[in-house]
C-alpha cells in the first residue's frame, strides 16, 4: 500500500511538472498554407513555421488555417465556413495580400465600431469577434506581415508583383502592419513584428535577383535594390530566383527555411510563457 502511495506521489509530482496541451489555430494566407504543402514551393522549403514552433515546443498542437492568396477580407467573409475551431491560442497572420490587392486599411474607429468587412481593420475585427465567441479566454497573437521584394511564383512566371520598396493603391505595406500593432495595443494582444523586429528586410530576402541586362541581352545577377525596374518578361525569360539565389525567401515573398526559422523562434519565444 504504501509503494502504491508513493508511486501516486512521483506521478502527482511529475504531472506538476509536465507542461500543458495547447491547442493553436494559425490562420493566414499562403505563408502558413505552404506548412502542409511544401510541394507546392518546388520543394525549396522542408517545414513551415508551425511545425518548426512545435518541434520545441511539443505541447503544442497546431490546426492549419492557411488560405493561399486570401486576404483578411476573405477570412472575414468566410469566417463561419471554413471550420475555425475552439482552442488556446489563435494566431492572425495577414495582411501582404491585402496590400497587394488594394484594399483599403480604413482607420481604428472601423475596428472598434465594427463597420463591417470594407477595411482591413473592420475585417479583423470581424475575425476576433468570432474568436473570441468560441473562447473568450484564449491568446490571441497578431503578426505582421513581412517586407517583400518583387515575387515570382514558382508555378507561373506570369503570377508576379512588385516589392513593398513601392505603395499599391497609394498605400504603404508598412501601414499595413502599423494597423495590425495597433489593433494589436486596443485588444492587449501579443504582436509579432515582421515587418520591424525580425531583421527580415528588403536587402536580405533574396541575394539577388536573375535578369538579362537590357542593354547586352545576357543573364546578369543582379541585388536589391539594383534589379527594381529591370524589365522581366514571364513569357521567354528563366525563372529569376534559381537556388543561389534564395537568402530569407526563396520567392521575393515567401519565407526560405531561413525566413520560416526566424518566425518560428519569434512564436517559440512568446509561446513558450503559455
Amino acid at each position: 500500500m504504501k509503494k502504491l502511495v508513493s508511486l501516486f506521489a512521483v506521478v502527482c509530482i511529475i504531472s506538476s511538472f509536465a507542461p500543458k496541451e495547447i491547442t493553436w489555430v494559425a490562420i493566414g494566407d499562403s505563408i502558413t498554407y505552404l506548412n502542409e504543402h511544401v510541394n507546392e514551393t518546388g520543394n525549396k522549403i522542408t517545414k513551415g513555421y508551425m511545425t518548426r514552433v512545435t518541434e520545441k515546443l511539443p505541447n503544442i498542437h497546431y490546426t492549419n488555417q492557411g488560405h493561399n492568396g486570401w486576404t483578411s477580407g476573405g477570412i472575414a467573409s468566410e469566417i463561419e465556413k471554413i471550420g475555425i475551431t475552439k482552442a488556446d491560442v489563435y494566431s492572425i497572420f495577414l495582411g501582404t495580400n491585402d496590400w497587394w490587392q488594394g484594399r483599403p486599411i480604413g482607420t481604428l474607429e472601423d475596428y472598434k465600431n465594427n463597420t463591417g468587412n470594407n477595411t482591413v481593420y473592420g475585417s479583423y475585427r470581424i475575425i476576433v469577434n468570432k474568436l473570441r465567441s468560441l473562447n473568450k479566454d484564449a491568446k490571441i497573437i497578431l503578426i505582421t506581415p513581412m517586407q517583400r521584394v518583387d515575387f515570382v511564383y514558382i508555378g507561373d512566371m506570369k503570377n508576379n508583383a512588385y516589392g513593398s520598396y513601392r505603395d499599391k493603391n497609394g498605400q504603404s505595406l508598412a501601414q499595413f502592419a502599423e494597423a495590425i500593432k495597433a489593433i494589436g495595443k486596443l485588444e492587449h494582444a501579443k504582436v509579432i513584428d515582421l515587418y520591424n523586429k525580425s531583421g527580415i528586410t528588403l536587402e536580405k530576402l533574396v541575394k539577388y535577383k536573375r535578369m538579362k541586362d537590357p542593354k547586352t541581352g545576357e543573364y546578369k545577377n543582379y541585388p536589391y535594390p539594383d534589379f527594381i525596374d529591370v524589365p522581366f518578361n514571364p513569357a521567354t525569360d528563366q525563372y529569376p530566383y534559381p537556388v543561389d539565389a534564395i537568402d530569407m525567401t526563396y520567392d521575393g515573398l515567401h519565407p526560405s527555411d531561413k525566413g520560416y526559422t526566424i518566425i518560428a523562434n519569434m512564436l517559440v519565444k512568446l509561446m513558450k510563457k503559455y
